[in-house]
């Protein structure tokens, strides 16, 4: 208070006088008053709406795997002839690659598993968040790729989630193709069908063939009673969570093989995009509210502080591009037959492929990793 001695009293306002207010205006630096002023009634409206924006998110409940991945131990159960060899050019977990503006979240889409069971894989893909290039680069991985899965020799990629869930799958992909993949999140069927329908259903653009089998499966599935429960024409069509299902597992109508596993991994990352897009007109509160009721339904071992995260900085992420890939690529695979896994996918240069994918993953970052 000594600092005060001597000044007049003038300097003091009492807002709640209507003389004193006038006063206060009237004076040389009434302007820079009332810029302060708004500035700091701005501050306190700003700081109490992030109070609520991460109290909200603080009371969602999320269905988080605290679990730390197991090193997995040596079986004799394997899934390919040559179980009992080494992969030789396995990627150790110092040699693995990564950024720290890059995350890589692996995506498992589930089919709905028996209690005590991991259940089967129906689509792997790899969404990473780079926020030096400012995309979101999504990389599927061809389920019946022939990989060496750790402890159990070599089989189909999809084998590792059946015989140790995301954390073996996760240790698969890392030990094949060298990256780090940072975190994960499972979706089971049903849970997808939920999502799709409290996003209120997804619009894609279908041709004529993905009508049709959506109907098919919706008709021999006693899902609808109508035969052509969507119009069989080409265009954009919103789906319900079924339909989107089915839309996600396409890869032929009716017995005829009218698409593959590659038209399937792309109809999956053409579904994610979609949603992604129609998200980003979203405001915050919409966001943290979508959040709020999907969160219960994904499985992830994201860490609920780094969920947070993500959600406050979804605005700024909503304004990513999107880009696409797959893994194996093109001119560097062929088809092979085992006599357990069946027919596969075989790798013919993975140093080439591993090549393809860092550099697509971390682009320029690549060489400061």
């Amino acid at each position: 208070m000594a600092g005060n001695r001597g000044k007049s009293n003038s300097e003091y306002v009492d807002i709640s006088s209507n003389t004193q207010v006038v006063k206060l205006y009237k004076k040389k630096g009434r302007v820079k008053r009332t810029l302060a002023l708004l500035l700091a009634i701005v501050c306190m409206i700003g700081g109490a709406g992030m109070i609520y924006y991460y109290n909200a998110l603080d009371s969602i409940v999320y269905k988080v795997d605290e679990t730390e991945p197991a090193k997995t131990k040596a079986t004799e159960e394997y899934t390919g002839e040559a179980g009992v060899d080494e992969f030789k050019t396995a990627v150790t977990d110092s040699s693995l690659l990564s950024n720290s503006k890059v995350l890589n979240v692996m995506l498992f889409g589930e089919d709905n598993h028996s209690k005590g069971s991991s259940g089967r894989s129906d689509s792997m893909i790899l969404a990473s968040i780079d926020n030096n290039a400012k995309k979101v680069k999504l990389t599927s991985f061809q389920r019946d790729t022939y990989v060496y899965i750790p402890g159990h020799g070599y089989g189909k990629i999809n084998s590792s989630y059946s015989l140790g869930g995301a954390a073996l799958s996760i240790r698969t992909i890392e030990t094949n193709f060298g990256i780090k993949v940072d975190r994960y999140a499972v979706v089971d069927f049903t849970s997808f069908k939920k999502i799709i329908d409290t996003l209120g259903g997804v619009t894609m653009k279908l041709d004529h063939d993905e009508v049709a089998y959506i109907n098919w499966q919706m008709y021999i599935n006693h899902q609808t009673t109508e035969r052509h429960l969507l119009e069989e024409k080409a265009g954009k069509i919103k789906l319900t969570g079924q339909q989107a299902l089915w839309y996600a597992r396409d890869r032929g109508y009716q017995g005829v093989q009218s698409g593959d596993d590659w038209d399937r991994t792309s109809r999956q990352r053409k579904l994610i995009e979609t949603v992604f897009k129609s998200m980003k007109k979203a405001s915050i509160t919409q966001i943290i509210q979508i959040v709020s009721e999907v969160g219960p339904l994904v499985t992830t071992n994201l860490k609920k502080d780094e969920i947070t995260g993500l959600v406050s900085h979804s605005l700024t992420y909503m304004k990513y591009g999107v880009k696409q890939y797959t893994v194996p690529q093109d001119g560097l695979w062929s088809y092979y037959s085992d006599p357990v896994a069946g027919s596969c996918i075989q790798i013919t240069d993975m140093d080439k492929c591993r090549a393809k994918l860092a550099k697509y993953v971390f682009g320029t970052l690549l060489s400061k990793s």
